[in-house]
């Protein structure tokens, strides 16, 4: 990922929120016949500095070992920034469209788990996560015991440790206050997809 330095965020707090807001990964890895990507769902594990995820045991990734070179990519807020919006464009008309957005990318060296009680731990956690804002929440529990044990079977451990860490907030910091405020304005009038959420960005700077 290219960040010029002031789109760079090296804040661990924020990037970490990123990913538990965002979980699903775009999970990077190269191979003999070039570079794959697979869409995993994460659970972050900050005390031990891993994500943790499964894929089924009929993906090609299951079958590529251990310490594999990967890349998990998590997206956060993104939006189209109308030059429309900015004052330079009555001023002198030298503006150009841009997209704000958020995005964190962990590298290391992807590690493949096949023990019933790692999966099952994973199942969970997962599972935790993704209902803990559901009024009547799922649990792995509340399915019979012998499903889960099939569909447990079919899948396939992956734990990527922390090896690398980069955050980049594309959110108008290089534009001067006033075309920010602007910017505010016209992601708020629009509020489309992550408007709000871009606006809130770009206002905190």
């Amino acid at each position: 990922m290219y960040p010029p330095k002031y789109f760079q965020n090296s804040d661990p707090e924020p990037l970490f929120r990123l990913i538990r807001a965002n979980p699903l990964a775009a999970l990077v890895t190269g191979g003999s016949a070039g570079p794959r990507v697979d869409h995993v769902p994460m659970v972050l594990d900050v005390d031990e500095r891993v994500l943790r995820g499964h894929i089924a045991r009929i993906n090609p990734l299951a079958q590529c070992g251990d310490s594999v070179p990967a890349l998990a990519v998590f997206s956060g807020a993104d939006s189209y920034i109308s030059p429309a919006w900015y004052p330079g464009k009555a001023q002198h008309g030298r503006v150009v469209p841009t997209w704000n957005y958020t995005a964190v990318h962990v590298g290391g060296s992807l590690r493949l788990v096949d023990d019933p009680d790692w999966l099952m731990a994973q199942l969970r956690a997962l599972t935790v996560q993704q209902e803990s804002d559901s009024p009547n929440p799922w649990a792995v529990g509340d399915a019979p015991a012998a499903y889960i044990e099939k569909l447990r079977a079919a899948i396939v451990g992956v734990e990527l440790p922390l090896e690398t860490l980069e955050g980049k907030w594309k959110v108008s910091q290089n534009q001067n206050a006033e075309t920010r405020a602007a910017v505010v304005r016209g992601l708020r009038e629009r509020s489309s997809g992550d408007d709000l959420a871009m606006a809130a960005l770009v206002e905190a700077g």
